[in-house]
């Protein structure tokens, strides 16, 4: 069962956040998205090969596949975006991704398909008018990928977040969204080994941090684990990921060390 994360007359958002458990235990739990508005749809961060045929049918329960008009990938990497060619074989999507990556996801689909449906963001973002809302796609670079995007939902006031803010929790638990700096606290040890390894520093974690404070955000909601509810929750977490030393902040020359045999001088 989806996840009504917003509803009124003309506009929804949904997560489907138990799609991977169904396709088998040896991936990672992924949460993907659907907005619904005056009848367009978006998928967000659709996913791979293993999630496919479940988010098919699941999207069908909300809107006919024909009214599928759009695709935003966060980034480039198979947990987002892996099955492609399906998606552009059954419908008549557009996906919208980075620049950066617009001539290398085109490697997922078979010849020729994606020709003509790919739009490269630039690297300012852009704003995607759709429906009754606006979806903003918010830079996000290096967090974790160098081309990497967020996504706004003006109507919902939801930030649809990608790896930032993600838990490593049984998808179960995403139903139980953060509500309070204390939930955040106790959510921590699903996070913490994820950002400090994913996010490439403390440089761009604190970047990004100063630019979500300036904006109106209802919801945080990445796209591993549960979700962030209320100014409470996600300015704990802005808090402690602005001061997270990450990615190459942790590293030293005794990660890069050579541990094959020697060779004679």
């Amino acid at each position: 069962m989806a996840i009504e994360l917003y509803k009124d007359a003309h506009h929804i958002c949904l997560i489907f956040n138990d799609l991977v458990k169904d396709a088998g235990d040896n991936a990672v739990q992924a949460n993907q998205f659907l907005i619904v508005s005056d009848g367009q749809g978006a998928l967000l961060d659709p996913s791979g090969n293993i999630t496919y045929n479940s988010l098919v049918l699941a999207v069908q329960r909300y809107l006919p596949k024909k009214n599928l008009k759009y695709l935003f990938a966060s980034h480039q990497d198979p947990d987002i975006i892996g099955a492609l060619d399906k998606w552009l074989f059954s419908t008549e999507c557009q996906l919208y991704v980075s620049q950066l990556w617009s001539r290398f996801v085109p490697h997922f689909c078979n010849l020729n398909r994606s020709d003509g449906r790919i739009v490269g963001i630039p690297d300012e973002g852009m704003p995607i008018p759709m429906g009754v809302t606006t979806i903003h796609a918010v830079p996000a670079h290096f967090l974790h990928a160098e081309g990497n995007f967020q996504f706004y939902d003006s109507r919902s006031k939801i930030l649809f977040s990608g790896d930032m803010g993600a838990s490593m929790v049984d998808a179960r638990d995403v139903s139980q969204p953060i509500t309070t700096k204390e939930e955040f606290l106790d959510q921590l040890p699903a996070m913490r080994g994820f950002h400090q390894r994913y996010m490439v520093s403390n440089k761009v974690c604190r970047l990004w941090a100063n630019m979500v404070r300036s904006m109106d955000i209802a919801m945080m909601v990445p796209q591993h684990g549960r979700y962030f509810v209320g100014r409470e929750a996600i300015h704990a977490f802005l808090d402690w990921v602005e001061n997270l030393q990450c990615g190459i902040d942790l590293f030293t020359q005794e990660h890069y060390r050579f541990h094959g045999q020697k060779l004679a001088v």
